[in-house]
């Protein structure tokens, strides 16, 4: 089991490291040429600017059983679609059961944007140390979940 993680403005590198440095996994950062990542645990992979270049090479990497964090709902379909758990920075897991729901919110929320005289939405809202700590435990007990 590896863990990929989709690391351009990841706000859980670090987070999701230490799980993974405890449970002696190991984990692989994919980032595209506009981020500068540097680890100590971690392989960092930078792969070259380009429209999902960062999403293809981590889907052509990650394999069944492999842990992919991600927060966009293309890549976790695509990482379920090959047998990998995917987990989004917030803590929920993408799984077969509420990924279409996922996308077909996605889609809907893109076309009434492009109806509307509003295309840019509000950015996500500041992350808390609550919500970093809802990432670990999650991370945590999908890790547990897979090596038992």
């Amino acid at each position: 089991m590896t863990i990929y993680v989709d690391a351009d403005a990841c706000p859980v590198i670090r987070i999701t490291e230490k799980c993974a440095r405890e449970n002696k996994i190991p984990v692989v950062l994919l980032c595209d040429t506009n981020h500068i990542l540097l680890s100590e645990y971690s392989e960092v992979v930078t792969i070259g600017a380009g429209a999902d270049a960062v999403d293809f090479a981590l889907i052509n990497r990650c394999k069944r059983g492999d842990i992919v964090v991600t927060q966009d709902y293309g890549v976790a379909a695509l990482a379920l679609g090959k047998g990998a758990h995917p987990i989004h920075q917030s803590g929920k897991w993408y799984t077969d059961d509420n990924i279409n729901q996922m996308l077909m919110e996605r889609h809907i929320a893109k076309e009434e944007r492009r109806k509307s005289s509003k295309h840019h939405l509000k950015g996500p809202k500041k992350r808390t140390q609550e919500d970093d700590a809802r990432f670990e435990e999650s991370l945590d007990k999908l890790i547990k979940s897979l090596v038992m």
